[in-house]
């Protein structure tokens, strides 16, 4: 028998994506609430094709946690002018930049093609150039946030740990980075870091350069596991970072609410994305 409530949620995901790409240019202008400001800067590594969602990303952000220092969009290398335009236009604290500006410096030899070609190896050159200066968090272009999420003013406040890391509901790995089954625990999701000092990336390079054939999808994503752990990053706290998939075939969002901070709608579940736009006052 049809699973029409996934089907239904599907349906109706990809018709609210479509308006709401088809009506951007004016969306992305419409006034946002006042917030207070943080005293944090933001990074997004996004391009064209994630435009509407890295939009809607914003104006949650600014919405429910506050105004940055800056909210600097990084382009994988495809974003248009007219898409920088759109972006620009949601708030003064919007800038474009581009990834060849992040690129880290004093590096192994063999590493520099990965991080300068490969797009997820250009995302992972960003995040090892973070923080510039001071508490820095980097977030997908197809996370939401919430209500909740105010409580980010007071982890970028208080620290407590070199970095945090969005809890990851399974390994999604590069297995062949990984030696053994302990560095498989506690799984790393790069969706959202919270960073407050430079990381010690030797672990994740040493591993890279020993690798047999060419980098996948989730080659940065291990990378970045094992630096975090290296370094005694603690998760988010998972009932209000969540990145879940056991909704995905349902028709409702079993997390989102007033007390959730934020959530990583990853391909599986980006459909719920624009079903909650379509639910939520989301701006």
């Amino acid at each position: 028998m049809p699973n029409y409530g996934y089907h239904l949620a599907r349906a109706e995901g990809n018709a609210v994506r479509s308006l709401y790409r088809a009506l951007l240019s004016s969306l992305a202008r419409r006034p946002i609430a006042k917030s207070a400001q943080i005293a944090l800067d933001v990074f997004a590594y996004s391009g064209e094709s994630a435009l509407p969602e890295q939009v809607a990303s914003i104006r949650s952000f600014l919405k429910y946690v506050g105004r940055p220092n800056r909210f600097t969009i990084v382009s994988d290398g495809t974003l248009s002018d007219h898409g920088g335009d759109i972006l620009r236009s949601i708030d003064s604290v919007v800038a474009l930049s581009d990834s060849a500006q992040w690129q880290p410096k004093d590096l192994p030899a063999g590493v520099d093609r990965y991080l300068t070609t490969h797009p997820t190896g250009k995302q992972l050159a960003l995040i090892m150039s973070l923080p510039v200066a001071g508490p820095t968090l980097y977030v997908d272009s197809d996370v939401l946030f919430f209500s909740g999420a105010r409580d980010l003013n007071g982890l970028a406040e208080n620290g407590g740990a070199p970095a945090y890391y969005l809890a990851d509901c399974r390994l999604s790995a590069d297995e062949r980075l990984l030696r053994g089954d302990p560095e498989k625990d506690r799984p790393v999701n790069t969706g959202v870091l919270l960073l407050f000092e430079k990381l010690d990336w030797s672990l994740g390079l040493r591993r890279f350069l020993e690798l047999d054939g060419e980098p996948t999808f989730f080659t940065n994503q291990t990378m970045t596991h094992l630096t975090m752990h290296a370094n005694g990053a603690l998760p988010f706290d998972p009932r209000k970072y969540v990145l879940q998939l056991d909704d995905q075939f349902v028709y409702p969002d079993r997390y989102a609410s007033d007390h959730l901070a934020l959530r990583h709608y990853v391909n599986p579940v980006r459909h719920k994305f624009w079903t909650n736009m379509a639910r939520r006052a989301v701006p």
